[in-house]
């Protein structure tokens, strides 16, 4: 089937709607935010960012995102495999509850977990008396990070697990061990998807802002995440400060773009070696 490579009115049309959408929309407010990051010079912007509570809301960030990865990815990969390679009742209920998290509000997600392990509920006596916090502390937030995430990396390995056909079967049948088959066998197809959802889930982790901004209380210098931080210096209308901050995250933003376009490229170009 042939098809008309030079673009006519039409598709010149919507070329220039796509172009014009996307300055409006996505160019002009990232310029927009590096220049007022930088209007009032380097030093303020430098000042911005180095400030003992930015470091921390940076730090707090990475923690959370890292914590997020770590258990998404482990789950990722079970509930990829539970579902794709065994039968059993229940198997479309879990898929369902898998995608969950993209439906439901991250602000719900975060009156959840208020309800769960605030003080009106059951479990606060036993949390209370071992000295656990999870609302209005970190443990809290890195449950509604890795619950608004989980989704990510599963879906990225479920489609390539189900095409993968039964190579693991014939290696079963040879006796290999279900490590060595993991590591043999199920990996070599899986990793560019892995690395893929791993980048979306990082993505997700450090933007998030609805179910931490409920349970996280707002605590300047322990609770604040990077977006929580840019609102209270917005609020506080230190706007050279808020989009300081911003910029860092567009910065972060850019890098895993350019991560996932990276490892989209190696992974189209594994699939067609493997054809």
């Amino acid at each position: 089937m042939k098809t008309n490579r030079k673009p006519g009115p039409f598709q010149w049309l919507l070329i220039g709607l796509c172009a014009v959408f996307l300055c409006v929309m996505l160019i002009l407010p990232l310029v927009y935010i590096l220049a007022t990051a930088f209007r009032d010079g380097f030093s303020v912007y430098w000042a911005a960012i180095t400030d003992e509570y930015a470091l921390k809301s940076v730090q707090l960030t990475l923690r959370v995102t890292v914590w997020a990865v770590v258990v998404n990815t482990i789950f990722g990969v079970c509930a990829a495999w539970c579902i794709t390679k065994f039968s059993f009742r229940g198997k479309k209920l879990i898929s369902t509850f898998i995608d969950l998290p993209v439906t439901v509000s991250p602000i719900i997600a975060g009156l959840i977990y208020i309800l769960l392990f605030g003080r009106q509920s059951g479990l606060y006596p036993f949390l209370h008396e071992h000295d656990i916090g999870i609302v209005f502390a970190v443990p809290g937030i890195v449950l509604a990070t890795i619950f608004v995430t989980f989704p990510f990396i599963s879906r990225e390995i479920i489609p390539v697990l189900t095409a993968q056909g039964s190579d693991e079967e014939a290696a079963a049948l040879m006796g290999a061990n279900a490590f060595t088959i993991f590591r043999k066998v199920t990996f070599p197809h899986i990793k560019w998807a892995l690395l893929y959802g791993v980048v979306l889930c990082t993505a997700r982790a450090m933007g998030e802002f609805g179910a931490v901004s409920v349970l996280s209380g707002h605590l300047r210098g322990k609770t604040n995440t990077m977006p929580l931080y840019i609102e209270i210096l917005y609020q506080g209308y230190d706007f050279t400060g808020a989009f300081a901050m911003s910029s860092l995250l567009v910065v972060m933003a850019v890098i895993i773009l350019i991560l996932r376009s990276i490892l989209e490229y190696k992974g189209n170009k594994a699939g067609d070696a493997l054809k």
